[in-house]
């Protein structure tokens, strides 16, 4: 596979500004196990290899169970997610493929539970943010080394 462009050298006020959402989002004060949950789900209904790639070594050294991380692709099925995270897993299926129906009422609801508004609004910037990172990805064919 061959990677198409390189954005970064091409145009690096544009990865300055997405560096600038991630310095914002690692201050949030969403768990950071959560944040990995969420950034990797993305990245599996994307089809980005280089995200979930990086993701899923990242979720590991900040003690993610490998467990966990094989169920992700089913997180409704399985039991190893607190209400919490699937609520949050949820909303980030909804907004990844917003257009399908959008974020549901349920849903929003569901959130408003486990979740302050200052909170939602975090969620929905690292939801937004790991989606623009896959479309770059994919769409300039990224790859990690073998």
């Amino acid at each position: 596979m061959k990677q198409r462009i390189n954005i970064a050298e091409l145009e690096p006020n544009a990865y300055q500004a997405m560096f600038g959402l991630e310095k914002y989002l690692s201050a949030s004060s969403l768990d950071k196990k959560l944040c990995h949950l969420i950034r990797l789900r993305a990245s599996q209904i994307n089809g980005c290899a280089y995200c979930i790639e990086m993701h899923s070594k990242e979720a590991l050294i900040s003690g993610e169970s490998t467990k966990r991380l094989f169920a992700l692709s089913a997180w409704w099925e399985s039991p190893l997610f607190s209400e919490k995270e699937q609520t949050a897993l949820q909303m980030t299926e909804e907004i990844t493929n917003i257009s399908a129906k959008g974020l549901s009422d349920e849903t929003y609801g569901r959130i408003e539970k486990h979740f302050k508004e200052n909170e939602i609004a975090q969620l929905i910037m690292l939801i937004g943010t790991i989606n623009t990172w896959n479309r770059m990805a994919v769409a300039t064919k990224m790859f990690h080394e073998k």
